[in-house]
């Protein structure tokens, strides 16, 4: 039942990967949490773990399957991505020493504060740079990458839920902002799932009983949802699905919602 749950939830990870820039992050922590609860406390830890592979695997192959022309848009974003790159890496480190219930209600907390962010302030239901403005997209400034790849890892949650707000604020479409998050993503989530792959100990139940991880990573797990995504990514990446911009950025702040509450009610 574990392994049908998580393919089903491989193939929301594809959607989500393709239309929101989600590699797994905020639909793979609460789902793992919960597949591994006989871990306790440990589950969230290697919950954010697997995640982050999964990540990498989705947000790997998005980026080699998004058109050429859209990811020029990052032309010049070498700093950007090193700095990704290092947070993630000092992020997976700080996820392997801070208590599991302080990763647990941060993950929730700073869900929540993204989404009073995209519904309360201005420039994500509706971008400048919209609406035939002839105002060009900013591209985002490479100081932001070492703090955002550092939280993203830390929470597993992927760099989609800063980088698609503040790419919607500079005046991207939400289907751009999405797309663009992918090779983000792919920056800090790969040191990330090195760290975590690694130079972790795995956990066992109350019993000693080891559950078959890599480090912190449940394998199993991170390969029943991948096997349930990449299908779903290269077939929406062939056939895009065409939704209104408003509806795709209330889409997202939806998305938000439910993960809070998802992962609020797993709570420890």
């Amino acid at each position: 039942m574990d392994l049908l749950v998580l393919l089903g939830v491989g193939l929301l990870t594809g959607t989500t990967t393709v239309l929101f820039g989600f590699g797994g992050g905020f639909v793979t922590v609460p789902v793992v949490v919960w597949a591994d609860s006989a871990l306790g406390g440990e589950a969230t830890r290697v919950a954010v773990a697997t995640s982050v592979v999964v990540m990498v695997v989705n947000a790997g192959f998005a980026t080699a399957v998004t058109p050429r022309r859209t990811l020029t848009a990052l032309r010049g974003g070498g700093p950007l991505l090193l700095l990704l790159a290092a947070g993630g890496a000092a992020g997976a480190f700080a996820t392997r020493l801070a208590p599991p219930a302080l990763t647990h209600w941060a993950f929730v907390a700073y869900t929540a504060v993204t989404l009073a962010d995209v519904l309360l302030r201005p420039g994500f239901l509706r971008p400048r740079g919209q609406a035939g403005s002839s105002v060009p997209p900013r591209p985002l400034p490479a100081l932001v990458g070492a703090p955002v790849g550092a939280l993203a890892a830390f929470l597993g949650v992927g760099g989609s839920v800063m980088t698609v707000p503040a790419m919607r604020r500079a005046g991207h479409p939400m289907r751009v902002a999405a797309a663009l998050a992918n090779p983000l993503t792919l920056a800090l989530s790969l040191p990330a799932a090195t760290v975590h792959l690694a130079t972790a100990t795995a956990p066992t139940v109350a019993d000693g009983t080891p559950l078959g991880l890599v480090g912190l990573v449940d394998l199993r797990a991170a390969a029943a949802l991948l096997l349930g995504a990449l299908p779903v990514i290269a077939l929406l990446r062939r056939h895009p699905p065409h939704i209104p911009d408003r509806v795709h950025a209330w889409a997202y702040a939806g998305l938000l919602g439910v993960v809070v509450a998802a992962m609020a009610l797993s709570g420890p």
